[in-house]
């Protein structure tokens, strides 16, 4: 009898911009083999020292909207008239090989995602305090006075969205944020429906009431 494969779990991570969130994601890969994140689909031009499928998939206007026609993204968005998605199929398929995906996407993607595939994951994670994240838009020290009081609008926005999410994740300490991080993917793990599948040779011998008495 085949074991039946069992199915990866997609995490959708969401955070105001200066919560540190792509720090702690790429943490999170480099601790655990089995996750791997997801590489969005876009119609903006590549930077320097970037790479095709490693950075995005870089495409035309013309390949995405046909993309958007077949159905092909879990979610997507037009950003300052660039095209950001998700592929679907790449997703799906990445699940059903039994890896586990990170989605980083803003709060209107994970709700997009959420009608798709209601049974992901949802984690937010927040600066620890509004005068620390100030303190960390700022300090970044590349950006206008204006762009830095837009960004801060845009994490008001983002913040009000917390709720719809599974999990909160506070990350005042990086390493007690990434701990927690990871403590939710091995929760998700531990869940009875993935290790029934996993262990079903262990519970239905201890079901059984042999109890290991091998003459």
């Amino acid at each position: 009898m085949n074991q039946p494969v069992e199915k990866g779990t997609l995490y959708v991570i969401s955070a105001p911009s200066g919560a540190g969130k792509t720090s702690l994601v790429g943490e999170m890969i480099q601790a655990d083999p089995r996750l791997g994140v997801s590489v969005s689909h876009t119609t903006r031009l590549m930077r320097q020292g970037e790479q095709d499928g490693i950075n995005y998939h870089f495409v035309t206007r013309d390949q995405f909207e046909a993309m958007i026609l077949r159905g092909e993204f879990l979610e997507h968005a037009d950003v300052f008239g660039n095209y950001y998605g998700t592929s679907r199929v790449w997703v799906e398929q990445t699940l059903a090989r039994g890896r586990d995906v990170i989605l980083e996407i803003d709060w209107q993607g994970a709700a997009q995602v959420r009608r798709l595939l209601p049974d992901c994951v949802g984690i937010f994670i927040v600066p620890p305090s509004a005068a620390v994240l100030r303190a960390r838009l700022t300090d970044r020290g590349t950006d206008a006075p204006e762009v830095v009081e837009r960004r801060l609008d845009e994490a008001a926005e983002e913040c009000r969205h917390a709720l719809e999410f599974d999990y909160l994740v506070v990350n005042d300490d990086f390493g007690e944020a990434l701990s927690q991080l990871l403590s939710i993917v091995t929760s998700q793990r531990l869940r009875i429906d993935r290790q029934e599948i996993r262990h079903q040779g262990l519970l239905s011998e201890l079901m059984a009431g042999d109890h290991g008495h091998h003459g």
